[in-house]
């Protein structure tokens, strides 16, 4: 693969560039990972960021609908959005269904609109390994808005707040328990809470979910990258397309703010962080997937199955082996 090229398509705002590159960065070979660095650091030299938001929600709460009526709204405004759907992956195969392009009909016909699902495979935190660096790709293929859509796994769902600019954290009304905010975890991360499906028979009940969501967020020690009157609750209906363009006024009423006052720019160094520390790590554990670490860690776990040796012990001598392995940098 050329990577000059594949680079310098991308760039230019090649759909087609922007899907290989995605399917690159998502590979698990070790070739097509140092392609994909080399590849990373071609397309940073465009210089071009684009508003990060990720989108979180219990599953049926209408993440999908949301995203396509919240997507064709921005793209009327003459806006290039990109969408990174997660999927939840089998646990028994492996396998995702992959289906979100298709719930999503009206925005997959937008030419100024890309969507791609990904697994999530054995990631936790409802995001795919490699799905920041899919959010820079979009960003240097020219989108000015890439929405993230988590799997929806519940309140551990927080590593999207590192990927993102912004956290929007999408609720069904009458959900069962209305004071779910003062628990810490996917509440206390959220800068944006908006109680979906406020339409029809559900509107009074989705007011009194927000109302009871907006008396909680106060319970919450206040952040010092929110201005005055922030996180809030509102609502809002996918479906009649009601209370879009006040959450959109929201947010860049936030983004703006936090730019302003250099909360934006903090934000993205810490993630840079945050990422380089997630690399390494992963980087140690594919290292007990080697010989001969990965021979010496079965004998160990026959060992410790047939009770000759504790699980401790076990765990510390292949952790030795591998301190053994790796030296000193």
């Amino acid at each position: 693969m050329n990577i000059e090229h594949l680079a310098m398509r991308l760039i230019e705002g090649d759909r087609r560039a922007l899907a290989q590159a995605i399917t690159l960065v998502e590979s698990g070979r070790a070739d097509h990972r140092v392609q994909a660095i080399e590849l990373m650091e071609r397309v940073q030299s465009a210089g071009r960021e684009a508003l990060r938001l990720g989108l979180s929600g219990t599953p049926g709460v209408g993440k999908s609908t949301f995203i396509e009526s919240f997507g064709m709204m921005l793209v009327h405004e003459g806006l290039k959005v990109a969408v990174l759907a997660v999927d939840p992956s089998s646990a028994r195969t492996g396998g995702s269904i992959l289906g979100d392009k298709t719930r999503m009909e009206l925005l997959t016909r937008e030419k100024n609109a890309f969507i791609r699902p990904s697994p999530s495979q054995t990631e936790l935190g409802g995001v795919a390994r490699r799905t920041r660096e899919a959010t820079l790709l979009c960003e240097a293929a020219g989108y000015d808005v890439v929405l993230i859509e988590t799997v929806g796994v519940g309140q551990s769902e927080t590593v999207v707040a590192q990927m993102s600019d912004l956290f929007l954290l999408l609720l069904a009304p009458a959900g069962g328990d209305e004071l779910q905010g003062v628990k810490r975890g996917i509440m206390e991360m959220a800068d944006l809470i908006l109680v979906n499906k406020a339409d029809g028979d559900l509107e009074a009940a989705a007011q009194r979910t927000r109302a009871d969501y907006a008396g909680a967020l106060h319970l919450l020690r206040k952040r010092p990258q929110d201005p005055q009157g922030f996180p809030k609750a509102t609502t809002v209906s996918a479906l009649q397309d009601k209370g879009l363009v006040e959450a959109w006024a929201d947010i860049k009423q936030l983004v703006a703010w936090r730019k302003e006052h250099g909360y934006l720019a903090k934000t993205r160094m810490e993630q840079a962080q945050y990422w380089f520390a997630q690399d390494i790590r992963n980087g140690l554990l594919r290292q007990l997937e080697t010989e001969p670490l990965k021979t010496a860690i079965a004998e160990y776990a026959k060992r410790v199955e047939q009770g000759e040796i504790t699980a401790s012990r076990a765990a510390a001598q292949v952790l030795a082996a591998l301190k053994a392995t790796t030296g000193q940098i």
